[in-house]
């Protein structure tokens, strides 16, 4: 049985989950020029990603309100920017990063009130 405080465990794996996903798609799809060339392993993994994360996210889902656990999206856009920096070597402008900040203050506040 999920509690309250447990479901918000899976919504912050399924966030990562999610991001990590996109990573993957990323990762997978670059140099891609035909459909069959989508068809690999790192998409694949993308995709196995997505599936437990929405899993989780349902789950989280049976024991909080949908005002509770979509605010958790924003986790995933914040979490894809740190790894496409980390993981791939982009660029992170300092607009990004006070948007990036502005959004997780945003996401507290929503969370705590």
């Amino acid at each position: 049985m999920i509690n309250g405080a447990y479901a918000y465990v899976l919504v912050v794996v399924s966030a990562v989950l999610a991001a990590t996903g996109q990573l993957f798609f990323k990762l997978g799809a670059t140099g891609a020029t035909a459909v069959a060339d989508f068809l690999n392993l790192r998409v694949t993994t993308g995709l196995v990603l997505y599936g437990v994360s929405t899993i989780l996210w349902i789950g989280a889902l049976s024991k909080l309100p949908l005002t509770r656990v979509y605010p958790f999206t924003i986790l995933t856009f914040v979490t894809v920017y740190v790894g496409s920096v980390v993981i791939l070597g982009e660029r992170l402008s300092a607009p990004v990063l006070i948007g990036a900040t502005l959004v997780l203050v945003g996401l507290f506040i929503i969370v705590m009130y």
